[in-house]
Parts: structure tokens; C-alpha cells; sequence
């Protein structure tokens, strides 16, 4: 009898909740059809997919702000504490949900693009990039966006049936589109040439390139804003980089501070830092739904269609908070970014990237003999490209073992 109760149940179907009109409530597909599940919606499959891809495994080693290894403290084990690409996208994705569920959008779609964002991204961070940058200047270079979108359409190889993990249309836009629209109505880029790879794909599934991203994008790309400038700060503080006193000035982070030390004084310094930071993300996120909530009740998208189609974004901050947050961007910028203790790992590991590009372009051999990496029959573009698809795809520690494994010499990261 007690084997029967879960059969006695009908299935509730997943597509069609109870979403707000502009919500993606269904996809538009993918660009290979695949038959629907019985028991996951399409965006909850995206989100698995991207979870179990080799991909997003490799955020658990690849730098945020602090380089694994020169991480303050690390010798001590404390290094670990820092966030990752892996940590900092879970916690994107844990408020991207949060604002999805409050504006009755797709939690689901909003979460899958908050995991997947920084698939692109290279070993060591923006220092990795900017070295891909230059050794691809001839090419059209390298932007992360871009890379993430040749990741989950060509280069995961787990399916039998297609390369990629044939993510929906709706995925694959808020991908390439989370911070807004790339292409005028005419297809001129909106700040410069669109990036090669994203044109290329473009021409085979159109991505609206000219249109604002779903609302469940939206969430993501302010989720992303949120997260980094507030754990970025609890490592910038935790690390010494900057005290408590330091932030006493920011406006937002300042009157926060005030509010715990009146309330908790003499609360040490971890928990301090703690209650700030978290009072700091309960104000964003809250300002970003009542802001949201107003702009979407005064456009009222009845699709969401209607909100690509808008001259503005619909999720935000207000522009009381956007003046606060950037104001925490810019300290961030000067105290912590830009800080000796960032930098000097930053330099060492940008001569590692370069050695490694150089040494597999002009020795193919030193790369696995695999037929996936094979540069056999290539012109000097797609030798480029393949150098760079295997080295983006790196994680820090790799990258330091095959300097090591290569050359003489590898740079100190502290």
C-alpha cells in the first residue's frame, strides 16, 4: 500500500506557474530540438547542465580577486576563506533567485544565467584576459562573453547527440546580453565591433542582439553587481587591506556601520564585518525590487517580449542607490583592486599566461596529443583560437603546473 502513494499522484506540470505576465514562462527551444522532460522544466535543465559541466567545476580553481596561491594568508590555510569564480557564482546565483522570486519571474532561468556568466572567463581573472586580448588583437580579440558562448555551444563535449550543452535560446541570450543590448536595430555594435564568435552564432540562431534581455537576465547581471561589490569588501576586509574605519566614509557602508556599532558595540571585529556586509546586501537587493517592481508596473510588459523591446532596463537600482554603489565600486577600486598586494600577483601571473601561449603556438606537441586539441591542417587564425580555447579553459592551478612542467623558471605569485 505505502508503494502506491506516490503513484496516486498526478504530476503537476512544471511550465505555466504562477509567473508574473512578462515572466519567461516557456522557451522558445533550442537550436537542436530534443524532446521536453517529464519532470524538469527547460530552464531547470539548463541549470543542471551547466552545473555538471566540466566548465563550471573549474571555477572552484579559478581567481576572483586574490590568486589562489597568493592569496593573503594562504600559507596559513586562511586563503581558502577567499572567494572564487566558484563561490562568487553561487552567490550571484543565490541572489539573482531571490530577485527573480520577488518580480514573479523564472527562479530557474535566473539562476542558470548567474551560474553559467563566467564560463569565459581565464585562468588568473582579468589578468589572463588581458593577455588573450593582445595575442588575439589580429584576430579581433578576446572578450569573456564571447568564450563563454563558444564553452556551452561548442567546446563541452559530453552529449552523443551535439557539442555544447544545447542550452535554450533564452539561456544563450541572457548569456551574451546580460548587461543589455550589443547591436543597434541596424546591427552596429554599441560599443565597437560585435565580438567575432557571438556575430558568428548569431547568423546561425538569432539572439536579438538589439533588444534588453529577459527580466530573468536582468536579475542575474544586478545579482552579479551585488554580490562581487559586497564579498569583495568582506575579503578586502578580512584580508587587511583596509579597516572598518577605512569604509566609515562611504555613504551606504558608513551609515550601515554606524547603525551595528551603535547596536552591537564591542562585537568583534569578524562578526562586525559580517553584519555590515550582509545589511549591505539586504539594501541592495531590497532597493532593486522596489525599483524593478515600480519600472515594471509602469511599463506593463504584458510578455516578455515586451520587455526586450524596452528603451531601459527594468531591473535596477534606484539612482539614490546606483550613486552609493558606485561609490563602494571606486573604493574597491583604489583599496583593493588596485592594491599592491593584488597587483604583484596580477603582473607574475600574466607573464605565465604569455609563456604558455607562445610556447603551444610555436609547439603544438607541448599541448595533449588528443584529436580535440589537434592544430593539424589549421591556418594561423584557427592555431590562435585553439591555443586560446585550451588555456581559457584552464584553471589557476593548472596553469602554474604547466609553466612548470615547461619552463625553467615560474614566476613567484607573491
Amino acid at each position: 500500500m505505502g508503494n502506491r502513494v506516490a503513484e496516486s499522484i498526478p504530476f503537476q506540470p512544471l511550465e505555466g506557474r504562477a509567473l508574473a505576465p512578462y515572466a519567461a514562462k516557456q522557451s522558445r527551444g533550442r537550436l537542436l530540438a530534443e524532446p521536453s522532460s517529464p519532470t524538469r522544466s527547460e530552464f531547470q535543465r539548463d541549470r543542471d547542465r551547466i552545473i555538471h559541466s566540466d566548465a563550471f567545476r573549474r571555477l572552484m580553481h579559478k581567481t576572483q580577486v586574490f590568486v589562489h596561491n597568493a592569496s593573503p594568508g594562504s600559507e596559513h590555510g586562511r586563503g581558502d576563506h577567499f572567494r572564487t569564480r566558484l563561490t562568487h557564482s553561487i552567490e550571484v546565483g543565490q541572489i539573482a533567485r531571490a530577485l527573480a522570486r520577488a518580480l514573479r519571474a523564472d527562479e530557474d532561468l535566473a539562476e542558470a544565467l548567474a551560474l553559467v556568466h563566467d564560463f569565459g572567463h581565464t585562468p588568473f581573472g582579468h589578468a589572463g584576459e588581458r593577455v588573450l586580448e593582445r595575442k588575439l588583437a589580429q584576430f579581433g580579440g578576446f572578450e569573456h562573453n564571447a568564450q563563454s558562448l563558444r564553452i556551452v555551444t561548442q567546446l563541452e563535449r559530453r552529449y552523443a547527440s551535439f557539442d555544447g550543452l544545447n542550452l535554450t535560446w533564452e539561456t544563450l541570450e541572457g548569456l551574451i546580453k546580460h548587461n543589455g543590448p550589443i547591436t543597434d536595430r541596424d546591427g552596429d555594435g554599441l560599443e565597437g565591433p560585435v565580438p567575432k564568435g557571438i556575430a558568428d552564432y548569431n547568423r546561425r540562431h538569432d539572439l536579438w542582439l538589439w533588444s534588453w534581455p529577459s527580466v530573468e537576465a536582468q536579475c542575474a547581471a544586478i545579482a552579479d553587481d551585488i554580490a562581487y561589490d559586497n564579498h569583495d569588501l568582506d575579503d578586502g576586509l578580512r584580508a587587511g587591506l583596509f579597516t572598518l574605519d577605512d569604509v566609515a566614509h562611504l555613504t551606504l557602508t558608513g551609515r550601515l556601520l554606524a547603525q551595528v556599532r551603535e547596536k552591537h558595540s564591542g562585537l568583534e571585529s569578524s562578526r562586525m564585518i559580517y553584519e555590515v556586509v550582509r545589511r549591505q546586501t539586504t539594501a541592495m537587493v531590497e532597493d532593486v525590487i522596489r525599483e524593478a517592481s515600480g519600472r515594471l508596473t509602469h511599463a506593463a510588459p504584458r510578455k516578455a517580449d515586451d520587455v526586450r523591446r524596452q528603451d531601459y532596463a527594468m531591473v535596477a537600482f534606484s539612482p539614490e542607490m546606483e550613486a552609493q554603489e558606485k561609490e563602494v565600486k571606486a573604493f574597491l577600486l583604489t583599496a583593493m583592486y588596485r592594491s599592491e598586494e593584488v597587483m604583484r600577483p596580477v603582473r607574475a601571473s600574466e607573464q605565465i599566461v604569455s609563456d604558455l601561449f607562445d610556447r603551444y603556438l610555436e609547439e603544438p606537441s607541448a599541448m595533449p596529443q588528443t584529436q580535440e586539441w589537434s592544430m593539424d591542417g589549421l591556418d594561423v587564425e584557427q592555431r590562435h583560437i585553439k591555443v586560446t580555447d585550451y588555456i581559457s579553459g584552464m584553471t589557476d592551478r593548472y596553469a602554474i603546473l604547466e609553466h612548470r612542467r615547461l619552463f625553467d623558471a615560474t614566476p613567484a605569485l607573491r
